[in-house]
């Protein structure tokens, strides 16, 4: 699978809804569902290992991750937090291992641990030391004033979205809580392609078309839906019911995982 194919996906009135997994078997699953690409919730990679998001701790459970879904049907990019260091080589190092992995793209926040931001400065030169090293792949540069609360508003965002983009960013992804004419502002402030996180009861897919969004991810909602809909199973059992919906046989699951590596 090509990156170029990749980046054209990104169409301003046809945005990529891309789900994200968090292991091989979601993954798979989304691919069956006909998903063509996928990316990695870093949420519900790091928490099924026991591990906090946005700490940089959970590189190894990433990589070892991406390795196998590169293996799908489908394009795959992988949500590395900060990049797990803040030393732009090392940053640099682990999406040049992805890459040869057969990643596409890679999804690199601003967010740190803590509710703080990165220096912008020092956060380009993140994002312009992986285009040096490995400039195929679809860098994701998200810009996380809204999501950790930090000068959220437009003005202090699309100073960044500037400076990521400037650093060689394909693409730059704005989390949190939007309104429509936010949305549109962000859209206008940069030819790259914006992204942004579906929330329940927010904008729809269709609404966000239509404000010219060309990537929606749905980042740890379908972890945090799994896991609950897992709770609700077992309790319905455990009190005495039966749960309802339907689910993938046992078959089903060995099917997707009947290859070499199990």
């Amino acid at each position: 699978m090509s990156t170029r194919a990749f980046h054209d996906l990104h169409v301003a009135g046809h945005p990529l809804v891309l789900p994200n997994a968090w292991d091989y078997v979601s993954a798979a699953l989304l691919v069956d569902a006909g998903f063509a690409a996928i990316g990695t919730t870093s949420l519900g990679v790091a928490a099924a290992r026991g591990l906090p998001d946005g700490h940089g701790v959970s590189r190894r459970a990433t990589v070892e991750l991406a390795v196998l879904l590169a293996s799908l049907p489908c394009l795959v990019t992988v949500d590395i937090e900060g990049g797990f260091s803040d030393d732009p080589g090392r940053v640099a190092d682990v999406v040049e291992e992805l890459a040869a992995a057969g990643v596409v793209g890679v999804n690199i926040e601003d967010g740190r641990a803590g509710g703080t931001l990165a220096d912008p400065a020092r956060q380009s030169g993140i994002i312009g030391a992986v285009k040096a090293r490995v400039p195929d792949v679809f860098v994701n540069a998200r810009v996380d004033n809204y999501w950790v609360g930090v000068d959220a508003e437009v003005g202090a965002t699309m100073a960044r979205v500037r400076r990521y983009v400037d650093a060689g960013a394909d693409g730059v992804f704005v989390p949190g809580r939007l309104d429509a004419a936010e949305i549109e502002a962000l859209v206008a402030a940069t030819a790259a392609p914006l992204n942004v996180l579906y929330l329940p009861g927010g904008l729809d897919t269709g609404e966000l078309a239509g404000l010219g969004v060309r990537r929606i991810s749905t980042g740890s909602l379908l972890f945090r839906t799994a896991v609950a809909a897992a709770v609700r199973a077992a309790t319905t059992v455990r009190d005495g019911g039966t749960p309802t919906g339907s689910a993938p046989g046992y078959a089903d699951i060995q099917r997707l995982c009947d290859r070499e590596v199990c």
